[in-house]
């Protein structure tokens, strides 16, 4: 257990940096919390400014690994087993993931400060001074999973489709939008409008992982290992874990941090959902044929036709090759029928074989995505895209023509 905490009221570092500081010593160790601005110069040159003075032993910032990898090697992305993402289901996150390098870029372009700048501060003068380097930020992928998990299903949509318009916007990013960024990054600015008002959003956005990075200092940096700890995290942060400071931490901190990387399974009712859907498909077909034949196949080729279109529709799109469009016309029905295998993932692969991403597309991604018609030219984004409508069309097209049976049925 970590105990015997003293928040220090030293103001040596705070004097000598623009930005909030706080000074916590515990159990010998003592703990320099930097509040940074995520779009200012004058964080990095602070971040810089402290290093520098040799003060510190280790160094811990607000970034996980994945975060850690893109500002490290911004080709990251190029690297990856397209394939792999999609079987893993993890293409709405990268999705997610470059929407908001987007809004990121973007901003970088209008206010003419990269955002990150202080990290990226941190990383080169923690390697020039060869100082341990502590990652304590929860991964945004998980992050984002316990906000949707979080907040009610009515408000997922809303939400979300926020979070995407802002991102597309062409808009020039206001005064109000740079201001948020300055005390937190572009996830928490980007949901601050509704984390404001929703404490089922600000809890795994803000408070969640104030405890997480602290539990993680506790794991990586705790009282005795170290000497002199910066910590570099947003402004917005600086207040919240300056509590969590305050109160004991556990004596096993592992197993808390853990649980906040949990997230929930989902319920036996979405789970059960896709093969209830499926059997009651298949129970029309056989209570449409046993009334007769005629019946029977009408009801068979409405629902080929009603989801393989709109399926092929949906990939028709987001542009995708015409063979396709075509295996996807297909495939819906089918995969429709069986759970373990969805519509996207055979577009997403059939797109793949006949569209193979090419370097350039790899290395232009990131500055494709901030216009919307750069989604389309860029064949990763692009090959998102399919996988991602001709998802949405089959599911559409999955309920239309589930509708369209029963009322055939019940109207018989």
């Amino acid at each position: 257990m970590i105990d015997s905490q003293e928040p220090a009221t030293a103001p040596e570092p705070a004097g000598t940096v623009s930005g909030p500081c706080r000074v916590i010593t515990v159990g010998g160790t003592r703990y320099t919390l930097l509040g940074t601005a995520h779009v200012s110069a004058d964080s990095a040159e602070d971040v810089r400014t402290l290093i520098r003075s040799g003060d510190f032993d280790a160094v811990a910032i607000e970034l996980c690994d994945s975060r850690h990898q893109n500002l490290s090697n911004p080709d990251a992305l190029g690297e990856q087993d397209l394939f792999a993402i999609f079987r893993q289901g993890k293409a709405g996150m990268v999705a997610a993931s470059l929407a908001l390098g987007a809004f990121q870029q973007r901003l970088a372009e209008q206010s003419g400060i990269e955002p990150g700048a202080e990290m990226r501060a941190a990383l080169e003068e923690t390697r020039r001074d060869d100082l341990p380097l502590l990652l304590i930020d929860r991964d945004v992928g998980i992050t984002l999973k316990r906000i949707y998990h979080n907040v009610p299903w009515w408000q997922r949509l809303s939400l979300f489709s926020g979070l995407l318009g802002s991102v597309l916007s062409r808009q020039e990013v206001s005064s109000e939008e740079i201001e948020r960024l300055k005390e937190g990054d572009v996830l928490e600015s980007t949901f601050s409008e509704f984390a404001a008002e929703s404490e089922t959003l600000y809890t795994p956005l803000i408070s969640e992982r104030d405890r997480y990075m602290v539990l993680r200092l506790a794991e990586q940096a705790p009282p005795g290992r170290y000497r002199h700890v910066l910590v570099v995290i947003g402004a917005g942060h600086l207040k919240g874990m300056a509590e969590q400071f305050e109160q004991p931490l556990p004596a096993a901190p592992r197993a808390e941090r853990e649980a906040l990387e949990a997230t929930p399974p989902p319920s036996r009712l979405w789970r059960t959902l896709p093969w209830l859907i499926t059997a009651l498909v298949l129970t029309g077909f056989v209570i449409g044929f046993s009334r007769n034949t005629e019946l029977g196949w009408q009801l068979v080729g409405e629902w080929f036709v009603i989801n393989g279109a709109l399926s092929g529709l949906a990939t028709l799109v987001a542009l995708a090759h015409p063979l396709t469009v075509a295996a996807t016309v297909v495939a819906a029905p089918l995969t429709s029928l069986n759970p373990t295998i969805g519509a996207g993932f055979v577009a997403a692969g059939v797109e793949l074989f006949l569209r193979k991403p090419k370097v350039r597309d790899f290395s232009t991604l990131r500055h494709d995505v901030t216009e919307l018609k750069g989604w389309w030219r860029n064949r990763v984004s692009r090959t998102l895209l399919v996988f991602l409508f001709a998802t949405l069309g089959s599911a559409a097209g999955t309920w239309i023509a589930g509708f369209r049976i029963a009322d055939a049925l019940l109207g018989g």
